[in-house]
């Protein structure tokens, strides 16, 4: 007679694990920019920026860095105080994520479910708002996440009642020796 212990062991490396890697890359380019955000801040800095991308005129990085010194030159103290505080809650958030999923934590798996799929809306309006590949790519990434962490969360849960329900019945093996009892 097999036993739930007796299964195979979940393998080391699954799809929570690259969830979790996801997320902490995120949290690695959250903290990137508010590195490059306090760094801004050097106006020599912001200078030779502003001369490397007038040196490239037809590249992706001038449209992008002269983008982003136009942003960050038009913002007041506080709205630059409000956007680091965003910035440091989200990547904190995402390291909780990514350290309870890495972690394979089920509260993690309900916290990363309901945060991302809390933030879909958001991603699907900018998404309608102004479309691109980029913004296509988080949105499908995210719903994807959302449905594998719900049918993982769910499968899981039937699995655990299972296994109660079978430990509880009348006749059902109980354990005999203490290493038996401490495994369950």
């Amino acid at each position: 007679m097999t036993t739930a212990d007796d299964q195979a062991p979940a393998p080391r490396f699954g799809m929570l694990r690259i969830i979790a890697l996801y997320k902490l890359l995120k949290v690695l380019l959250l903290l990137l920019a508010a590195y490059g955000e306090l760094r801004l801040h050097d106006a020599a800095l912001s200078a030779k920026l502003a001369t490397w991308a007038q040196g490239r005129p037809l590249g992706l990085e001038h449209a992008v860095v002269t983008r982003a010194l136009t942003l960050f030159s038009g913002l007041s103290e506080a709205e630059i105080h409000v956007m680091r505080i965003a910035t440091f809650t989200y990547a904190a958030v995402f390291a909780i994520e990514g350290i309870g999923l890495w972690m394979q934590k089920r509260w993690a798996e309900w916290l990363t479910c309901i945060i991302t799929a809390s933030l879909i809306p958001l991603e699907v309006w900018e998404f309608a708002h102004r479309p691109n590949l980029g913004k296509a790519a988080v949105v499908i990434g995210n719903a994807a996440i959302v449905a594998y962490l719900v049918w993982h969360v769910r499968a899981k849960g039937r699995g655990a009642a299972g296994a109660a329900a079978a430990a509880a019945a009348p006749g059902a093996a109980q354990p005999t020796s203490p290493e038996e009892r401490g495994r369950r």
